[in-house]
């Protein structure tokens, strides 16, 4: 089995599912899908075959929002108000958060994905440098941001600075093209005007994204109304840190102009339904105005603190039915939509390609178990895939035509979960002795 995972060359995955019909696909030693279909097995001379009898293809999913290495944090405080959860719990815990301890948890995050189908994320966090070398170990597509917050305090804007061009040119000197660098400035209530005003210039002079939380609560909205008499997007906006690189986190708490805005800026919305229904925000994102309006909204799980999960699958059937339940409308957020969501929009917010199973696409490739009692019958393979899937039903996930599992292998699996463990339980023993 080991050989599959250390092989490198051409790619044929023969007799899946793909919609209403079964094809073969075929994948260059690029990783990028040759053809599709009959002429899928003239197309290469593969150098390995997957057999996808009894096997529904699907794009690799794009998670837009996330703390990957949160996953050390997992279970640690639950059913708490939001204030208290972060105040009390995880801040003090985060400020014993080491280098290693990113890393092992990044590793966590990274399986744990690749386990749920999940190919690509937007990740911001701290110690970012470890995080890129757990992806890089890991196969997985990343966009990486360090988490910038000044409190309004120069002192420290010019450090959170500092360590936003450090890790910026850290990625760009690994020259892997699946790693990239965002800027992360994490809210506007935790960055000056000044902090997200170069924040903004910094990503322009760098061409690379930018990834932060808005509209969250609605606390958020009645203090930047009080302290700079405009909402949360229109301050986002007037700071310049609204653009087609920007991606968005929650949004829920947006009025039908500020949803405008993003779509006249272009911005990515990042839809993060489990976390916002677990820190009770009060609101659902307002999909139906963002949509109307033109902005591109993708799909997001959190952190491992505030969700619990990473599997985007199981992420899809909360945000259809968030959306359905929250706007009373049955239509709302159909489950064409909610795939779309989770691959071409979030790819679409990322850069990493069409997010589609077409020939010239990346070979981000993932195979459902057709056999398993969710997929069973087989009338709609999206409805299938958002309402009775989850994570369980992954067998093979393909990230630009590399094989990161293959019938529920991943390579390294049970040293990654035993490290993790052990950087889990010595963090939390840092922090109580503290």
């Amino acid at each position: 089995m080991n050989d599959i995972f250390t092989a490198r060359g051409s790619v044929l995955i023969a007799g899946v599912r793909i919609g209403g019909s079964i094809a073969d696909i075929a994948i260059d030693e690029a990783g990028a899908i040759a053809e599709i279909g009959e002429a899928a097995r003239k197309a290469i001379d593969a150098d390995i075959i997957i057999d996808g009898t009894d096997r529904v293809a699907i794009p690799g999913l794009v998670n837009t929002h996330t703390h990957a290495a949160m996953t050390l944090l997992r279970g640690y405080a639950d059913d708490m108000p939001l204030q208290e959860w972060l105040s009390d719990k995880i801040w003090p815990l985060e400020a014993h958060l080491s280098g290693d301890d990113v890393y092992y948890g990044t590793k966590l995050a990274c399986l744990e994905m690749i386990r749920s189908g999940t190919i690509a994320f937007n990740d911001m966090y701290f110690f970012m440098e470890r995080a890129a070398d757990a992806v890089d170990e890991m196969g997985l597509r990343a966009v990486l941001a360090y988490g910038f917050i000044d409190l309004g305090n120069e002192e420290k804007r010019e450090a959170e600075i500092r360590a936003t061009e450090a890790l910026t040119a850290h990625v760009k000197a690994r020259g892997n093209p699946r790693i990239q660098a965002a800027v992360g400035p994490h809210s506007i209530y935790t960055v000056s005007p000044e902090g997200l005003r170069w924040c903004a210039g910094f990503a322009e002079e760098q061409g690379i994204g930018i990834h932060t939380h808005l509209a969250e609560t609605e606390r958020e909205v009645t203090d930047c109304v009080a302290g700079s008499g405009r909402r949360p997007a229109a301050h986002l906006d007037d700071c310049g840190c609204l653009t087609p690189r920007t991606v968005a986190a929650h949004c829920c708490w947006l009025d039908e102009a500020g949803c405008r805005l993003l779509g006249e800026r272009g911005a990515h919305a990042s839809h993060n339904p489990t976390s916002n229904m677990k820190l009770a925000v009060n609101r659902a994102m307002p999909y139906h105005w963002l949509r109307e309006h033109g902005a591109n909204v993708c799909l997001g799980t959190d952190g491992c603190a505030s969700n619990n999960s990473l599997d985007l699958l199981e992420e899809m059937k909360f945000a259809a039915l968030l959306q359905k339940f929250a706007w009373n409308s049955q239509t709302l957020l159909p489950a064409n939509e909610a795939v779309a969501m989770a691959t071409i929009a979030g790819a679409r917010a990322l850069g990493t390609g069409p997010g589609t199973l077409t020939v010239g696409a990346p070979a981000d490739v993932v195979l459902l178990d057709a056999r398993a009692a969710c997929n069973t019958p087989l009338h709609n393979t999206d409805s299938n895939t958002v309402y009775a899937c989850n994570g369980g039903s992954v067998m093979t996930v393909l990230c630009q035509g590399r094989i990161l599992m293959h019938e529920r292998e991943v390579p390294g699996e049970e040293e990654i979960i035993r490290e993790a463990a052990a950087a889990a339980q010595a963090l939390v023993g840092r922090a109580h002795e503290a």
